[in-house]
């Protein structure tokens, strides 16, 4: 293809961010004068993307929550739409944040663009349904997990396990002690990661609960020492006002830095989500948690059909790892089952075999899967535009 080629992409969150600026830098190898436009974060600003919105205005979590924010996603999503209506990019690329780009596909493939979802939603687990939705807005699904194409293929739907990017840039065997050491760790001290999510929500919800549980670890284990690793600046301030309602609590706040931190752990309690993910690629014990609104929980409770709500537990089969949730998430439970999971010898290394084998089956150069994907829409599309010119 020698003519300009230009690929829209809309992201919501920092993982998608990751996945977007991984894509996007594979097809400039292949494609060197495309234009990416769209909405996305820095990752993807790095490699020349042109956000035409912050990122950060889609990033809403829950089903009650979104309710507040619902006129200006919409507007945001009329106003994408209607841009990308006339400029015509030869392919739309919607990664994860699918109840805002499933609708914004559907509505770009009945004027005629190429769409494609990069990151299925768990539709397995809930709301089913939506496949038919998709199997009418969506050319081509890219899948990150491999239990999501087989769904996709059973239901006649074009699909490319592509992997996972995190699975690709987190090697098999992590160098522990270089970690500790960046951090000024010795390798006889025992750290616990506190993870409590990358959204305001999350961290206002999950932040103090996390802080009080490293409290009640400490009374048993006065040595512990405790990090944090803060996706920005605005969750760092955050966790500082809760630190400062706490006194004497050995906490290192870092700016980013979660592998870094994640390498050098003993143990780590986390929000579900992809961080869970990059846990269990680290090979490390974990309890995953997780809180949402009283009304969102019940309604969940009557649409999820998934017996785990956690990655590894998903992708095992079974419950690899504790799942400690809502109500049952007390300061109390966490900080037992936290040094239950760091205690457990036994466990742990049951548990690393089969982070082992996950993280192989998911290590697949996934952007380069996901751009040969994209390419061969791309050929399809140019070949076709031959053959009617003929």
């Amino acid at each position: 293809m020698t003519k300009r080629v230009t690929i829209a992409m809309v992201v919501g969150e920092a993982s998608g961010d990751i996945l977007g600026a991984g894509l996007i830098h594979s097809l400039k190898q292949r494609l060197p004068n495309a234009r990416f436009v769209g909405i996305g974060g820095a990752g993807m600003l790095a490699e020349g993307f042109e956000s035409l919105f912050p990122m950060e205005r889609l990033s809403v979590m829950g089903l009650v929550e979104v309710l507040g924010r619902l006129k200006e996603l919409l507007s945001i999503r009329k106003s994408l739409v209607d841009h990308l209506s006339v400029e015509r990019p030869a392919l739309f690329i919607g990664i994860d944040a699918p109840d805002f780009n499933l609708p914004l596909e559907q509505k770009l493939h009945d004027v005629g663009i190429t769409t494609v979802h990069y990151v299925s939603p768990s539709i397995w687990a809930w709301r089913q349904r939506r496949v038919l939705k998709i199997k009418h807005s969506t050319h081509h699904m890219l899948t990150l997990l491999p239990f999501e194409a087989q769904f996709y293929e059973e239901h006649t739907i074009p699909v490319t396990f592509v992997g996972h990017p995190l699975a690709d840039s987190i090697p098999l065997h992590i160098d522990v002690a270089s970690a500790r050491q960046a951090l000024g760790y010795d390798d006889d001290d025992r750290v616990v990661v506190l993870m409590p999510g990358s959204r305001d929500a999350e961290v206002k919800r999950l932040g103090p609960l996390f802080l009080d549980a490293a409290q009640r670890m400490l009374q048993q284990h006065s040595t512990l020492k405790f990090v944090i690793p803060c996706v920005n600046e605005l969750r760092r301030q955050q966790i500082e006002r809760y630190l400062s309602e706490r006194q004497a609590l050995p906490v290192k706040l870092l700016d980013g830095q979660s592998h870094l931190a994640m390498a050098a752990a003993d143990g780590i309690l986390l929000a579900s989500g992809t961080a869970t993910l990059e846990a269990m690629l680290h090979k490390k014990p974990m309890v995953v948690s997780y809180q949402v609104a009283w009304l969102t929980y019940k309604i969940l409770r009557c649409m999820v059909k998934s017996e785990w709500v956690s990655l590894p537990n998903l992708l095992a089969g079974h419950a690899l790892v504790p799942e400690i949730l809502q109500d049952e998430a007390t300061p109390e439970r966490l900080a037992q089952e936290t040094l239950d999971a760091m205690n457990n010898s036994v466990r742990s290394q049951k548990q690393a075999k089969q982070y082992m084998a996950i993280h192989k089956t998911l290590r697949r150069n996934a952007s380069a899967q996901a751009s040969d994907a994209v390419m061969a829409l791309l050929n399809h599309q140019s070949t076709e535009v031959t053959l009617a010119a003929e």
